[in-house]
Parts: C-alpha cells; sequence; structure tokens
C-alpha cells in the first residue's frame, strides 16, 4: 500500500513530504534536530525533481544534505549565546539624554523603551551624555 502510494506521487513528492512531517515533528518533540532532517529531505526532494537523481543518489544526497544542514546549524546554535545579554555593550558610544539628574554619582537614561541605570558626574536632567562603559547592569556616561 505504501509502495503504491510512492510510486503514485513519484520520489520528488516523497522526499518533500518527508521533509515536511521531519519538520513537523520538529514542533512536537523537545530539541532542534528534526528540523535539519526535514531540511535535507526537502532539499533532496528538489534536487530529485531538478536532476532525475535514482535512489542511490537520492540516499546519498539526503545523507550529505542532512549532514550540512545539521552543522550549520549546529554552527548557528554555537554563534547565538555569544549575542545573548550584550545590550550594555552595544549602547558604548551612544549619545543619550539624561532622563534623570546625577547626584551623587547616579543617575538614570532611557534608551528606547529601556531604563538604565548611569553612574558619572553630577549634570542636570536633559543633558546630553555619552555612554562610555558598562559595570555589571549599570551604565558609565560622561557629559557629550
Amino acid at each position: 500500500m505504501l509502495a503504491d502510494l510512492l510510486a503514485a506521487i513519484g520520489p520528488a513528492w516523497a522526499w518533500i513530504l518527508l521533509g515536511l512531517a521531519l519538520a513537523a515533528g520538529e514542533l512536537a518533540l523537545p530539541g532542534v534536530f528534526l528540523i535539519w532532517l526535514g531540511l535535507g529531505a526537502l532539499c533532496t526532494g528538489l534536487a530529485t525533481a531538478a536532476l532525475g537523481l535514482p535512489w542511490q543518489g537520492q540516499v546519498l544526497a539526503f545523507a550529505a544534505l542532512s549532514a550540512a544542514a545539521s552543522l550549520a546549524g549546529q554552527r548557528l546554535s554555537r554563534r547565538s549565546p555569544e549575542l545573548l545579554h550584550r545590550r550594555g555593550h552595544d549602547l558604548v558610544g551612544t549619545v543619550v539624554v539624561l532622563d534623570a539628574p546625577i547626584s551623587d554619582g547616579i543617575g538614570r537614561i532611557r534608551v528606547g523603551d529601556s531604563v538604565w541605570r548611569v553612574t558619572g558626574p553630577d549634570l542636570p536632567a536633559g543633558t546630553r551624555v555619552r555612554v562610555t562603559g558598562l559595570d555589571g547592569a549599570t551604565l558609565t556616561v560622561a557629559a557629550d
């Protein structure tokens, strides 16, 4: 029965359907692995449709494309933690206006929808300051 169905839809569509099923399985299961196999199957289906690959070529293409997608996904996921929690570092060099005066070395600025605690020389509210550094979650500023 399954063989008849696969023969009726053709190998390219069988790979595409397998890819979609694997991608759907990614939603149901924890982790991030089936999506890369699904991407490999989708690309194999497209390659089979375009090139008319024999079954041996389809299996090799699926193995190679799935491995490449898995390695690319691993590389992407390794890069993400480096980018997390760097918002304060990204603000260094930015010129902003003091939201509250800096009194006794402590004040407040607003950047977009976030409010940041700042340290620096005593300055009145409304003064333009440049972010010069970050100490924990507190920005260091100087008059601009």
